[in-house]
Order: structure tokens, then sequence, then C-alpha cells
């Protein structure tokens, strides 16, 4: 028993990276079989793990009782960023008291290989660095109640930008993350939150140029 709760965790570790990272995109087709051998893992422990996105609102249910990646739309969109612009800002300042010398350092390689990836059009890797850069923040605060609902947000978000988020068209946005590590060095709370709403601003910005027509229309960005 404890060998399957162990592999469960894992694999459901593996899923939420994947989802956050944009490896699978709205509307995707989420076979559970398929991914136990892809994976090369038992059948009831990825069952178990998909269940638990699909109560994390990460995945959804089928009327054919498959499951998918939730579909992208313009009111969900709204929502996923208006619950960031509401919970990050305040993750980020909670957690400036217990920041570390080491958590700095931590936050600018990851700035750096976010600039990286950037210049050179890898999505996946950016996302990913993207989300440890944020992640590696909010959870110096350790909080038991703010952190697992942004997570969760993420997790949502990621298929969602991936869809749509090129490399193609490059910006000449002020980079928010140094100003967000300015504001830590300086230990400027005010600061801090402001950098981090601004660089959700800039993503909103960054998804417009891609969905033209389609764009969302986020209230307050």
């Amino acid at each position: 028993m404890r060998d399957i709760s162990t592999q469960h965790q894992q694999i459901y570790q593996a899923l939420r990276e994947q989802l956050i990272s944009g490896q699978f995109t709205p509307g995707t087709n989420v076979n559970a079989r398929s991914l136990s051998q892809t994976m090369d893992v038992g059948l009831m422990p990825m069952r178990g793990a998909i269940t638990r996105l699909v109560g994390e609102r990460a995945l959804e249910v089928q009327r054919n009782g498959r499951f998918c990646v939730p579909a992208l739309t313009r009111h969900r969109f709204d929502e996923l960023m208006q619950a960031r612009q509401q919970l990050e800002p305040l993750c980020a300042m909670r957690a400036l008291p217990f920041m570390t010398a080491e958590t700095l350092e931590e936050m600018e390689a990851c700035d750096r290989r976010v600039n990286q990836s950037y210049q050179t059009g890898d999505a996946e890797a950016y996302m990913r660095e993207n989300y440890h850069f944020h992640f590696t923040l909010y959870r110096s605060g350790a909080s038991e109640v703010l952190l697992p609902l942004l997570e969760s947000v993420w997790m949502q978000f990621g298929p969602f930008m991936r869809s749509v988020f090129t490399m193609d068209e490059k910006s000449d946005i002020v980079d928010k993350h140094q100003m967000a590590l300015d504001a830590i060095r300086r230990d400027d709370a005010q600061a801090l939150g402001i950098a981090i709403q601004a660089d959700i601003a800039d993503a909103v910005h960054l998804l417009k140029q891609t969905l033209g027509d389609a764009e969302p229309t986020t209230s307050g960005l």
C-alpha cells in the first residue's frame, strides 16, 4: 500500500509539472492506460493521480467518461488571470520576511534561464523556469492556504498559456522579474507586490498579441 501511495504521489507531481509547463493543450484527451505505459507506471496509481487532478479542476470528465484538459474559453482565462492578480502579490509580500540569500540566488538563476529560453524560443523551458521563479518566492512564505490555491490556478493556466503563447514575436516589455528581485534586495514589500502584478499584466499583453480577434477581456489589467 505504501509503494502504491508513493507512486501515486510521484505520478501526480509529474502530471502537475506537465500541466504547468503546457505539455498538455486545452481539449487534449488524457488516457490513463496510454500515460501509464508511456511513464512505465501502474495503471491504478495513474488513475488515482488523474482523479485527484480532476478534483483540482486541472482536468475534467467528459460526457463519455473520458478525461481531458479543460477547453480554452475567454471566460476561463479571465477568471484565472484575476485569481493570479489577487493571490500572487499577496503570496509574494507574505514571503518577503522569510527570504534568504540562497533563495534570492536561486530566483536570479531562474530568471537568467527564463531570459535565455525566451530568446531561443523554447516555450516549454520558458514556462517551466517562469513557474520556478515565481514559486521559489511564494513557497518561502510557507502558506498553508494561499499556496495550494495558487498552485491549482497555475495548473489550469499552463495549458492555456502554451496553446496561445508563441515566441515568434519578441517584446520590449521591461523585465518585471528584475523589478521583483530589486524590491526583494531592498526589502520593499509594496514594490514587490507591484512588480508581481505588473508581471501578470505583461503576460496578458503577450497573450493578446497571439489571440488577435479572440483576445481575452480581463478587466483591471
